[in-house]
């Protein structure tokens, strides 16, 4: 028997009590201070939190990336310090804790315990605990085109309330497991720096310790795209995914027939096998490998540099993409990467074996900080399924009365 089992067999020998979460905390919904309104905005002082916040810095957050004025404060209540925050509507159950006193967006909800509970709840018991609340907030979300969940429903959603000491010993548990994930993170994220460095110090050819030619990219090959796909050829099932500029690196939400595949390939412009795919519009740059399975892609916004590797190597042209700016000649960034803009741009091409080398050094780098089955990214995803595991586990309790190793529902 674990520690938290005996200590449930003594404080919960009949199960443990559980309330809905509206009666435990105040749900307040978030808010966006009027732009037109300078004086909300100018040197602010409040933490204003939406979800980038989360995704660049993490679920345990001191401050915001944007900040506003006591002025843009609604009635003078600011959302108190030690709060809990999940998104509402759009994307579903992202969860954070708030460290200091904030606002947030209206994408974002605010859980605040009432004063009643604050020394029977441990926040961040309630903070995990809001984690496995996520998912049954994707459950209850309302239908239609834009995903919400409502106050009330939220409302209704049960938590339990273990003794206090149990709930700050699940606690240390898993804060165990975060502090191993995050450290992980935190190296894998110095790698990548690394890398970067690396990659950008090796292209850059600064120190003329190898003999370099720089031409353009118009004189190593010519920029190719596919046939024009129309709307009427394509359908939601099929044999060929059809990759448009919003699927590019993802999943395909398109098909083509066989017969037209085989048809367009034959007679018009294909990538080969190793072609370095470009996205010349959206998000410019993104760059694919191609695999060689059978599919196809979105004219003039997905396109590829038909070239002879006698001059330089695909993998070499793919690093050289993730360093380049794509910018048009007075320095300004462009919003769509046109034919001439990429024929343009020079590229420094050392002989090939100096260029499989700079592959090697590069494709290790790539392998250390991307590779799911090995390193830091395997070492990180073991180690956050291992937190899940034991977050579920330990969080999964009998209610009073209740006799089944299950949440109540």
């Amino acid at each position: 028997m674990t520690k938290i089992e005996e200590m449930l067999a003594e404080h919960c020998p009949n199960g443990v009590e559980w309330k809905e979460l509206g009666e435990v905390c105040e749900l307040k919904n978030g808010y966006t201070p009027s732009k037109a309104k300078v004086e909300f905005w100018k040197n602010g002082s409040v933490p204003w939190f939406r979800l980038e916040d989360i995704r660049k810095n993490g679920r345990v957050l001191s401050d915001a990336i944007q900040h506003v004025t006591d002025a843009a404060i609604k009635n003078g209540k600011i959302f108190p310090a030690k709060s809990v925050i999940v998104s509402t509507t759009a994307t579903i159950g992202e969860v954070a804790l708030i460290m200091v006193p904030f606002l947030c967006n209206q994408q974002i909800t605010a859980v605040i315990p009432k004063a009643l509970y604050k020394k029977t709840l441990d926040i961040k018991f309630l903070f995990y605990y809001m984690q496995i609340l996520s998912d049954d907030m994707k459950k209850g979300v309302s239908e239609g085109s834009f995903p919400i969940i409502s106050l009330s429903k939220m409302k209704t959603f049960q938590i339990p309330l273990p003794p206090l000491k149990i709930q700050e010993e699940i606690v240390q548990i898993l804060d165990k497991f975060t502090k191993y994930v995050t450290e992980l993170t935190a190296e894998l994220t110095f790698r990548k720096q690394q890398y970067s460095y690396c990659r950008d110090k090796l292209l850059s050819f600064e120190d003329d310790v190898y003999q370099v030619e720089w031409k353009t990219l118009g004189e190593v090959g010519k920029v190719s795209m596919c046939k024009r796909i129309l709307k009427n050829q394509t359908s939601e099932v099929g044999e060929i995914p059809f990759y448009k500029i919003g699927t590019f690196g993802k999943e395909a939400t398109a098909y083509i027939s066989r017969e037209l595949f085989e048809n367009y390939k034959e007679k018009f412009s294909y990538p080969k096998l190793g072609d370095i795919l470009i996205s010349a519009s959206g998000t410019i740059g993104r760059t694919v490998v191609f695999n060689g399975e059978d599919s196809y892609f979105q004219d003039s916004n997905i396109v590829w540099l038909e070239h002879d590797e006698s001059q330089v190597l695909n993998r070499y042209l793919f690093y050289f993409y993730q360093m380049n700016p794509w910018q048009v000649s007075n320095g300004g960034t462009i919003s769509r990467l046109y034919n001439g803009n990429i024929e343009k741009t020079k590229i420094p091409l050392p002989p090939l074996h100096i260029q499989s080398r700079i592959v090697q050094v590069l494709d290790n780098f790539d392998t250390v900080c991307n590779d799911l089955k090995i390193g830091l990214p395997k070492e990180i995803a073991l180690r956050q399924k291992q937190y899940e595991f034991f977050r579920e586990k330990l969080l999964t309790f009998t209610a009073e009365g209740v006799y089944a190793e299950s949440r109540v529902e």
